[in-house]
């Protein structure tokens, strides 16, 4: 528990340093002129990832994953995959994390949405949905592209990119990994400890360092309960 408080008090520095990061801070591709203002980060036990949302690409696909965000469903998930060059893919909620969820987050996190395939070229640092066969069977699984990957253009929708934590994706490409099929896959787990998000056009900081104290704390209460009904 105390790794995972630490995460949280890193988290809650982030309103402090928010201001001065959009100023002129180095980040990555946070110019792109798709990006909107949302901002979301994911703790994992490799570091942070941040990323930004594409709301005039794929409007209904970032409602979707931004809503999956906010009710905390990507809490204790993880990355199940993991293909040096090519992608890193976050594994869907159902099933894929270690809490359960309440029956809110069930009835969300089951939703498919309609594919939304645009021009946006798959090239490093671009999210992309997951899905299958079909077209419209996107869900909560989704890939960072970790480097160009043409032939995904027009097939998969593009919805975002990563903002900050290349380093973080260059760690996780060196991992020790094995092959199962097609997939390239991480020998231990790659958590995602928590998730956070906030609005980089905030002006003031404290409303929102206030609603992001709340969040952590809910988040990590729903982990405590999680952790000691296992071990009970």
């Amino acid at each position: 528990m105390a790794g995972w408080l630490r995460h949280v008090a890193a988290a809650l520095l982030l309103c402090l340093v928010a201001a001065a990061s959009h100023a002129g801070a180095s980040t990555y591709y946070a110019s792109d002129p798709n990006l909107g203002s949302a901002r979301v980060v994911f703790q994992t036990n490799h570091g942070d990832i941040e990323f930004g949302f594409f709301p005039h690409v794929a409007p209904k696909t970032v409602e979707h994953i931004y809503k999956l965000v906010r009710l905390g469903c990507y809490n204790t998930n993880h990355f199940f995959r993991v293909d040096k060059g090519f992608v890193a893919q976050v594994a869907a909620v159902v099933g894929g994390r270690k809490a359960p969820m309440n029956e809110e987050q069930e009835q969300h996190a089951e939703k498919s949405i309609v594919g939304e395939f645009s021009t946006v070229k798959h090239v490093r640092g671009i999210l992309s949905m997951g899905r299958y066969s079909d077209p419209d069977s996107a869900s909560s699984s989704f890939s960072i592209l970790l480097g160009d990957a043409p032939h995904l253009d027009g097939q998969y929708a593009v919805f975002g990119r990563v903002t900050k934590g290349d380093d973080t994706l260059r760690k996780l490409e060196r991992l020790p990994t094995h092959k199962e099929g097609i997939f390239v896959m991480p020998i231990e787990r790659i958590e995602i400890l928590s998730t956070y998000y906030y609005d980089i056009e905030v002006e003031s900081c404290e409303a929102e360092k206030s609603i992001l104290k709340r969040r952590l704390s809910e988040s990590a209460s729903e982990v405590e309960r999680w952790r000691r009904k296992c071990f009970v």
